[in-house]
């Protein structure tokens, strides 16, 4: 009986459990949920609260480089869930973290006029890596990435993803939104 008891109080005292679950989108549907696709470099990066003080929300500037879908002007600025103010932290899993001057092909998404956010959490950033002898830019692809309808274990640091310079990347885009196969 006092099994029972307490395994009653414990379940009323417990508090809700929240999880996010993320699903794996191809690519062309990246492509395709996305407003707006822009390589270049985050030039600023700040916490905010949001403006019911129940979460923190990290506010990204990215100063475009160049358009592959979308276009709004010289600068983007997104939201990405998580941060940290004073003293309060936020995590949120699966959400990416920028720093100033890193540089990425973003696959932004918003819904009516709020602020833009990356398409599927870190689904929608490719950073991109500069070769410090070469200056070429080479395009890596997202940890979580679905290649087909087959549920699939994706394991950090496989290094079957496969990189293409920025060129090659942006030609896989083109014709992801022309309805071609990548």
């Amino acid at each position: 009986m006092r099994r029972f008891i307490l395994t009653l109080m414990l379940l009323c005292c417990a508090r809700d459990l929240r999880a996010t679950v993320l699903v794996p989108a191809e690519f062309h549907e990246v492509v395709a949920n996305s407003q707006i696709i822009v390589y270049g470099r985050v030039t600023s990066v700040r916490a905010e609260w949001s403006t019911d003080r129940s979460r923190i929300d990290t506010i990204v500037t990215v100063m475009a480089g160049s358009y592959l879908k979308g276009g709004p002007g010289t600068t983007v600025t997104f939201r990405v869930p998580g941060g940290q103010v004073g003293r309060y932290r936020n995590v949120m899993i699966g959400a990416p973290q920028l720093q100033p001057g890193e540089e990425a092909v973003l696959f932004l998404s918003a819904s009516g006029p709020s602020i833009a956010h990356i398409f599927g959490l870190s689904q929608g950033l490719y950073r991109v890596r500069v070769d410090a002898r070469t200056g070429q830019r080479t395009v890596i692809p997202p940890v979580l990435a679905a290649s087909g309808d087959d549920p699939q274990t994706i394991v950090r640091g496989d290094t079957n993803r496969r990189q293409l310079s920025l060129d090659e990347f942006a030609a896989t885009v083109r014709r992801a939104m022309s309805g071609g196969a990548r």
